[in-house]
């Protein structure tokens, strides 16, 4: 039995220190992703870039803060055998411009509404991450007959939903740093990063603040969606959330956080197309 206590003891050195959990990783950006029709339309004061797959009833995904429509790319292929797909860069993200108005979600909704304008879209379905579930339900608020059903990933109505200092965990510090890249690659502002962020900032420093009332008069179907490791979003209140919106369905997503269409695009594609009613 001694002689297996050497042999133990390499077999538990060559073991590395700590395995980085699912929830604890941050996946590559994938790939953009040729579209059937793509480019950038004036609306709302500012240019909109947009990308469009595959074909039936539209559905609009919304990105996160920081980030941009390439992040979309496993639900995109995912979504689009059974919908028109349509993604865009958010106001001064990625491609599209801004102009000097300071960033709100009042605005970004409305752009949202520019783009579905100029496409000739009446109403769609939304997809959102982060701050683009934000944005997905000021819509069903602000402009209920344009938006169907909202799946809202990852979105706090409130800013008390926001943990402290989430900029210092490993993984959403990383996001931070990917996201300079690909702002430097694809922005017609590349050097203009940090004022970026620093303007972000500020509007989720009071943004949103929305009251029971008004979460309250939200008419359209709504999933409030999470991973059970989100960094950022504390669990109470996406639980608040669902318990306020009337009708709001609850779902938590296993070994995941605020990156779960990365960690996971399987499973979160997965709940997207059941609450699309393709599954």
């Amino acid at each position: 039995m001694l002689r297996l206590v050497p042999m133990l003891l390499l077999v538990l050195l060559a073991l590395p220190a700590h395995a980085a959990e699912r929830w604890e990783t941050l996946p590559p950006t994938p790939a953009p992703i040729p579209a059937e029709r793509s480019g950038q339309v004036d609306g709302n004061g500012i240019r909109i870039h947009y990308a469009i797959y595959g074909q039936g009833s539209p559905v609009v995904l919304l990105h996160g803060g920081l980030a941009n429509a390439d992040y979309w790319g496993h639900q995109i292929l995912a979504l689009a055998p059974h919908h028109t797909v349509i993604v865009m860069d958010s106001r001064g993200h990625g491609r599209s411009s801004r102009d000097s108005r300071p960033y709100g979600y009042d605005l970004m909704a409305d752009d949202v509404v520019a783009l579905m304008d100029a496409l000739n879209v009446s109403k769609a379905d939304i997809v959102g991450w982060s701050d683009g579930g934000i944005v997905g339900l000021d819509l069903a608020m602000r402009h209920p007959g344009r938006a169907g059903k909202i799946f809202a990933f990852a979105a706090n109505t409130a800013t008390w939903g926001v943990k402290d200092d989430v900029e210092k965990n490993p993984t959403f510090a990383a996001f931070i740093e990917r996201a300079r890249h690909e702002y430097e690659a694809y922005s017609a502002m590349p050097t203009a990063y940090d004022a970026f962020v620093e303007q972000i900032g500020k509007m989720w420093a009071s943004q949103p603040n929305w009251t029971d009332t008004q979460l309250k008069a939200i008419t359209a179907p709504v999933w409030v969606v999470d991973g059970d490791h989100d960094e950022a979003i504390k669990r109470e209140h996406t639980e608040y959330m669902a318990a306020t919106i009337p009708g709001a369905g609850l779902l938590i997503l296993p070994n995941v956080s605020h990156f779960a269409f990365l960690q996971d695009p399987m499973l979160f594609n997965f709940a997207v197309l059941h609450f699309l009613g393709d599954r």
